[in-house]
């Protein structure tokens, strides 16, 4: 299960996301992960049976390409470095590759739910 978001609300509401997009921008750049060679969705969590499941829908490549940023950026944190800024992770490149298979998986779960408590009725009646 992912965390609840405000993001809609915010999509919603021009003015809304002009005023938090430097700010949103700020915070990228102070957590460090592009710095590392990150991307927002390296950073989710692992202990989840939805998340093991999604990072199962990846592509080998995407898959492949998780583990060598996760990787990376653990050498550097024991080593205490960030990488030159020239293989920084760019804003552009930092899409939501895993995100959007968690949030299909979620809907799953849900439609089966409904499914599986589905009264039956009488026709006719």
């Amino acid at each position: 299960m992912t965390a609840p978001s405000l993001a809609s609300y915010v999509t919603k509401r021009p003015w809304l996301s002009k005023l938090l997009k430097p700010v949103a921008g700020w915070y990228s750049n102070a957590a460090l992960y592009r710095q590392m060679g990150l991307k927002a969705d390296d950073l989710i969590s692992e202990e989840n049976a939805d998340v093991l499941k999604a990072l199962g829908r990846l592509t080998p490549k995407e898959s492949y390409d998780r583990i060598y940023r996760i990787r990376r950026a653990t050498q550097l944190s024991l080593q205490q470095k960030i990488l030159p800024k020239n293989e920084w992770t760019k804003p552009e490149e930092d899409v939501q590759y895993l995100s959007p298979i968690l949030e299909a998986i979620e809907a799953e779960a849900k439609e089966k739910q409904a499914l599986d408590t589905l009264v039956p009725s009488k026709a006719g009646h």
